[in-house]
């Protein structure tokens, strides 16, 4: 079947077909195959695109840069201290002007409302490079770095997310293995509810492909994973909440002693970075001082074989230069 993403938005994978994502991915696969050989295109020549940021990131600002960069592309960078959109102007306007001026908006930041009203007024390609409730590009990465590493096909391989599962990228894992027709589990307290809405949109995608999507709170569920995933305890804002994730997610740390509970010996370990592994942190230090180990996984597991955290890393700038050409 043909696909033709030109002139669409990226605001979540729930919005793409099964076969729009294969696309995606194999035009990634592609388009990293030339970057290694030293083939860079101009796919992207004549577009502008602006990146708002309203939260603060390493790995996805810098791919969205290269990306473009890379393929003809020029990029604006408008942070919450240099754009107007909310503090003397509406979303709305943000948008209308914004899209007079480029070919394409990248939103990073809070509310999915956001991303979907610029995309809704702006009459441009909106690409959402995460909010509160969703990350797709990540998950794009994910999936990529999954097909390179792993000996099996997508529809048979099991992702156990560990941890905060109310979170933007458990969600985002939802969405992405229902549809892709994967094995998902939501590992952590049961203290920490899963939105239902969420979980019933994507079990409701996972009739349709054949995909497994479920909560589980004991470790029963490690058994037969190919995929551990993690994320942050608390991000920057929520320092007052770490005593309290640091006691109910403690349990839900990434160890080795949980890598061979998998039974698996080439499970992979991976992170949307940045991770808190050691204590060369500021953050991790000073809680460490307090008293509270914020370490949602181990050293150990972090620079064991079993960690591809850095080719994943890689992969934000291949899948996102495959969602610029593919829209634009």
């Amino acid at each position: 079947m043909a696909v033709n993403l030109k002139g669409r938005s990226f605001l979540t994978l729930m919005d793409l077909s099964p076969a729009e994502i294969r696309y995606l991915l194999d035009l990634s696969h592609d388009l990293k195959a030339k970057k290694r050989a030293g083939l860079i295109g101009d796919r992207l020549r004549g577009k502008h695109i602006v990146l708002l940021f309203e939260k603060a990131s390493t790995r996805t600002r810098c791919a969205f840069e290269v990306a473009a960069t890379d393929e003809g592309g020029h990029v604006t960078f408008l942070d919450s201290g240099s754009s107007q959109m909310g503090k003397k102007e509406s979303l709305e306007d943000t948008a209308k002007v914004l899209g007079r001026f480029y070919d394409g908006i990248e939103y990073r930041g809070f509310a999915q409302k956001v991303v979907e009203d610029l995309a809704k007024y702006s009459g441009v390609p909106v690409w959402n490079g995460l909010t509160d409730v969703d990350h797709p590009t990540q998950i794009l990465a994910d999936l990529l770095t999954i097909e390179e590493h792993c000996a099996k096909p997508l529809n048979r391989v099991k992702v156990i997310f560990c941890g905060d599962i109310r979170n933007n990228m458990s969600y985002a894992w939802m969405y992405g293995c229902a549809k892709m027709g994967m094995h998902f589990v939501a590992h952590g307290p049961e203290t920490m509810k899963v939105d239902e809405e969420v979980l019933a949109a994507a079990r409701k995608v996972a009739a349709e492909t054949g995909a497994t999507i479920e909560v589980c709170h004991d470790d029963s569920c490690l058994k037969g994973a190919d995929v551990i995933y993690t994320d942050v305890w608390a991000s920057m804002g929520e320092e007052a909440q770490i005593p309290e994730r640091v006691k109910m997610l403690t349990p839900y740390q990434v160890t080795m002693e949980m890598l061979k509970k998998t039974g698996n010996p080439e499970v992979l370990f991976l992170h949307c970075l940045p991770a808190f592994h050691d204590f060369e942190t500021k953050m991790a230090k000073e809680q460490k001082e307090l008293g509270y180990d914020i370490r949602e996984v181990t050293d150990e597991v972090f620079r064991s074989r079993h960690s591809v955290v850095f080719d994943e890393a890689e992969n934000r700038m291949h899948t996102i230069k495959a969602v610029l050409v593919a829209t634009l």
